[in-house]
């Protein structure tokens, strides 16, 4: 949005939700027609300028927030999904309230990290146009595996991302695994990595989903051809629940020893939580291991999930 525009639309949302005024009363200060009033305020809500939120006294939203952020130190949003919905119909609910979520929290000069899969690749379809300059949108890990290079669907969701925010794509052309831990430390090695790597080093905001070994709609490491048996068998051994970004961990947040992190191209957990802005997305109450053990990772700042997930999240069926 030109500088001009944006400025209208703002003072425009002012006027309209802040003063109470009416279309036609700003029309006129704004010495502008009503069609055009109406024009910037759909503006302001669609560039995050505006958000409105809806709060009844049925609504125990705020109170599973409020333990949420009690308990796990995040900033928190449950989204109120209907319990009739499946779910993909719930995670596109979720994905929406994130993209409204992340857009007021990316500015220019950002280096903004962002995972693939199929949570975000939800987001990534919902996001809105918010002019950045000389921001960065950076792959977390790479998306390759031994049935294909992975660069079209993550390219997709970076795409998108770099859209939104007229921002500049890195992509990480490499594996989602190598299939030897020596063989990454070569590559690490390489300068065109290593500026990937420079850039996750210094993202100001990372943006993942939460895969979990258990989930009724499947994470995409784990549906997609990522792991084999072998894998798999080693991940039960070590008592893992769920990743983020490719990397491994426990239901109580450890990580040491768990050997296919040593072949991931994700960032480690410790380099994650060095990320000033932490913003994870999860939808389906059947991840709820895999999100538990990313907050006892200590992996989060900002958490969106459904209002069931926060139900089991808090251990209560019954928040009055």
């Amino acid at each position: 949005m030109p500088h001009s525009r944006h400025a209208d639309a703002l003072r425009a949302a002012q006027l309209y939700y802040m003063q109470d005024l009416t279309m036609d009363a700003i029309a006129r200060e704004l010495r502008t027609s009503r069609s055009t009033v109406s024009r910037l305020l759909s503006a302001a809500r669609d560039t995050g300028l505006v958000q409105i939120q809806i709060r009844s006294p049925l609504d125990t939203g705020p109170e599973l927030e409020s333990i949420i952020r009690s308990e796990y130190n995040v900033d928190v949003h449950v989204v109120p999904v209907l319990e009739s919905l499946n779910e993909a119909e719930t995670l596109d609910r979720v994905a929406m309230q994130a993209a409204r979520t992340i857009g007021p929290l990316v500015d220019s000069n950002a280096i903004i990290g962002v995972a693939w899969g199929s949570t975000l690749s939800a987001v990534s379809r919902h996001l809105t146009r918010k002019i950045t300059h000389d921001s960065i949108i950076v792959q977390l890990n790479g998306a390759g595996n031994m049935h294909t290079t992975g660069i079209t669907y993550a390219s997709d969701i970076m795409r998108r991302f770099g859209s939104a925010y007229g921002a500049r794509v890195e992509q990480f052309p490499v594996p989602a695994f190598f299939d030897h831990a020596n063989t990454k430390t070569a590559m690490w090695n390489e300068r065109s990595v290593q500026r990937i790597l420079d850039l996750q080093s210094r993202m100001s905001i990372a943006v993942f989903g939460v895969g979990s070994v258990d989930a009724d709609y499947p994470s995409h490491v784990y549906a997609g051809g990522y792991l084999d048996e072998d894998d798999l068998k080693v991940l039960a051994s070590s008592d893992v629940v769920g990743d983020v970004a490719t990397v491994f961990f426990r239901g109580d947040g450890s990580s040491d020893g768990i050997t296919l992190n040593e072949r991931s191209t994700g960032p480690s957990l410790a380099q994650l939580r060095q990320v000033r802005r932490r913003i994870c997305v999860v939808s389906g109450a059947s991840k709820i291991k895999g999100l538990r053990g990313a907050l006892a990772a200590g992996l989060a700042t900002d958490l969106i999930l459904d209002e069931a997930m926060a139900r089991r999240l808090v251990g209560s069926k019954n928040v009055s």
